[in-house]
């Protein structure tokens, strides 16, 4: 069975030489040792100072909330994963939709100012499939309406904008971990903030807002454990090799596919980009689910991400109409994307897509 991704394991035996110190330490969680030598290695790895690592990247966007103490509505996109809607929700916040940009997908800046009211309190963007957003436009307009900016970064691991991290932009960014991402710990989640107070509010939440028998706050437990944080270590030094490897498959649907008759969203200038996904657009919703069908006869499962479009999703009070958002949902799928999948399966995959497109 081909899946959209597949999860990279590192070498049992690097893996058990770890768990066999964390069975001498009998020291599980609650900031361990490894716990900490990852956060220091991810420090220098992006380049960031103020960063948490936590126990997936749906509690970061919680906390991200939280510590800002937003309460009221957020500027969102429709094109991003559930977690990104979900959270606001979840904390008590009003979810108001901005459509996107038709030739990347990210957020359209434009469409973030005219829904801006005096109940808007911040703006919490998606970098799409690893791709950045404007972050120059969004960051502007935060600052000129006194806007908080939170950036989803769950498929932006590895990827660089203007010699920065992508991780670096916003009041706060948040990253996934998940076994599905470029680089994972099983589950995991990292958060990043540029203020050292907002930092420290952050550290609390993470661990129910105690420290022994001092409250400071009501948290929460975002924290994780030590067999995840080594998963972490014995992955984190291969992402140069991983993102390699997934730039040499990402190339060969390039060359392979007719892109004549398929659409693609368009790197923004200046990132060095990590390969997290490879999605296509089709002409029409028909072709896509043909094509999905025919894979799936020959085990091949490509998905569509994402979909459908969130302001549609069915517990929302009020529909908030996202044409552009609404349209790509229906047509895009992202087909298998992982460093070691075969070459043999993409020219499979390329001659199927290719049969339905002409």
């Amino acid at each position: 069975m081909i899946n959209i991704t597949k999860s990279y394991l590192p070498p049992l035996e690097e893996y058990v030489k770890y768990l066999e110190g964390i069975w001498e330490r009998v020291y599980l969680t609650n900031n361990g040792p490894l716990v900490r030598q990852l956060e220091k290695d991810l420090k220098n790895y992006l380049g960031i100072e103020n960063l948490l690592y936590c126990s997936n990247g749906t509690i970061v966007l919680q906390m991200a909330i939280k510590a800002l103490g937003l309460t009221k509505e957020i500027i969102t996109t429709p094109f991003s994963y559930c977690a990104s809607s979900n959270v606001i929700l979840w904390e008590s916040c009003t979810p108001v939709f901005a459509d996107i940009l038709p030739d990347d997908f990210t957020i359209d800046p434009a469409k973030i100012e005219r829904l801006i009211t005096e109940d808007t309190e911040a703006i919490l963007a998606t970098h799409v499939y690893g791709n950045m957003c404007r972050v120059e436009e969004i960051e502007a307009i935060a600052q000129k309406h006194k806007l908080k900016v939170i950036y989803d970064g769950a498929h932006t691991f590895g990827t660089v904008y203007n010699g920065q991290s992508a991780l670096s932009y916003g009041d706060i960014s948040t990253c996934s971990f998940h076994a599905t991402k470029v680089f994972h710990t099983v589950e995991g989640g990292l958060v990043t903030c540029k203020d050292p107070v907002v930092a420290e509010k952050l550290s609390q939440y993470r661990s129910f807002g105690h420290r022994f028998d001092e409250y400071f706050d009501f948290g929460i437990n975002g924290k994780n454990s030590e067999i995840h944080a080594a998963m972490g270590l014995c992955n984190l030094p291969r992402v140069p090799d991983l993102i390699a490897a997934r730039k040499y498959r990402f190339g060969l649907y390039d060359t392979q596919l007719d892109l004549s008759k398929l659409e693609r969203p368009n790197l923004r200038p200046g990132v060095d980009y990590n390969y997290a996904y490879y999605p296509v657009v089709f002409e029409t919703e028909e072709k896509l689910l043909a094509v999905k069908a025919e894979l799936e006869t020959l085990d091949i499962f490509p998905r569509r991400y994402f979909y459908p479009s969130l302001n549609k999703l069915p517990f929302l009070k009020n529909y908030q109409p996202c044409p552009v958002s609404e349209d790509i949902a229906l047509r895009v799928l992202c087909l298998p994307m992982y460093p070691d999948l075969e070459i043999e399966i993409i020219d499979t995959i390329c001659k199927v897509v290719n049969q339905h497109v002409n």
